[in-house]
């Protein structure tokens, strides 16, 4: 039997106030050095990242909240322990397709892989599948929309379409021991997952996925762990987490919710006879500190 770890985290938000201050500070290492050990400590760590790399093309425009990062954002991510990146989300278009194109190109070059949007059609065909351990582990991301801002090239950014989810989701249960499945949606600031979450969320279980892990609301939602069939007769465990919440951010010191989140740690195991189920789920509470020890000074920190 193998067993095998899975860190998970929501929004990856790296605002122009937490720019400026890892500017101040001689990088952003330091924003992340609590939770490193616990995002390192996992076979596979995930995110969801909802900024670009669009580099010094990238203008912001008046009324538009657009992201863009500077490329050491990306080297610090791997170090702190991230291997997979969700990159469907609705900030994924805000440099356009070259801003999108470069961001792809910026996360090669530092060794984090990703999936949800595409440079060309013939990479949008292929699936990211990783292997860890043995256990194959396959990744999907899909947005409900992005920032307002058209896709010239429908392929570039996969789109929650009920259809086209559940091809992919088909063509990776030949090819895989485990599916997760990253989605974009939802409402901003709900607490809960709504009516059309859940129903999606039930359908991409019922097809075979093993995990969903959303994001957008920008608050965390209950974790649930789920006995279910699927339409192979497969009975497994299905995480439903339809929000993981802001793992690095900046706010208003009000909204409270908005600067806590959780890295979801699941532990699974692939028996000789080839099946690979969640044994057991975790959650370690975060928190951002906006003020930490000086005014503008960011830290995410284990909230226990």
């Amino acid at each position: 039997m193998t067993t095998i770890t899975i860190a998970a985290v929501g929004d990856l938000l790296m605002k122009k106030k937490m720019v400026a201050s890892a500017a101040r500070e001689g990088g952003f290492a330091p924003i992340f050095a609590k939770v490193k050990p616990y995002l390192r400590r996992a076979d596979l760590t995930i995110g969801n990242l909802e900024t670009t790399f669009s580099g010094k093309r990238f203008r912001e425009k008046p009324g538009k909240l657009l992201f863009s990062s500077p490329d050491e954002f990306a080297a610090v991510l791997r170090n702190v322990g991230f291997d997979v990146v969700g990159t469907a989300n609705n900030h994924c278009m805000d440099g356009g397709l070259s801003g999108l194109r470069r961001t792809l190109n910026v996360l090669d070059r530092h060794g984090l892989r990703h999936t949800g949007t595409y440079r060309s059609a013939r990479e949008a065909r292929r699936r990211r599948i990783v292997n860890v351990k043995g256990v194959k582990i396959g990744i999907l991301a899909y947005t409900k929309g992005t920032n307002g801002i058209p896709v010239p090239e429908p392929w570039s950014v996969n789109r929650l379409n009920r259809k086209k989810m559940i091809a992919d989701v088909r063509s990776l249960k030949r090819r895989t021991d485990f599916i997760i499945a990253c989605l974009h949606f939802g409402k901003e600031f709900k607490t809960y997952p709504d009516r059309s979450q859940i129903r999606l969320m039930r359908l991409l279980f019922y097809n075979g996925v093993n995990v969903v892990l959303g994001a957008h609301p920008h608050v965390l939602h209950p974790i649930r762990m789920v006995r279910m069939k699927d339409i192979d007769g497969r009975v497994r465990n299905r995480i439903a987490a339809s929000s993981l919440g802001n793992f690095v951010s900046v706010e208003l010191p009000r909204h409270t919710a908005r600067l806590r989140g959780a890295i979801l740690r699941l532990t699974l195991t692939k028996k000789a006879k080839g099946i690979t189920d969640v044994l057991k789920m975790s959650r370690v509470p975060t928190r951002i500190l906006q003020n930490a020890g000086k005014k503008n000074v960011f830290r995410v920190v284990p909230d226990r």
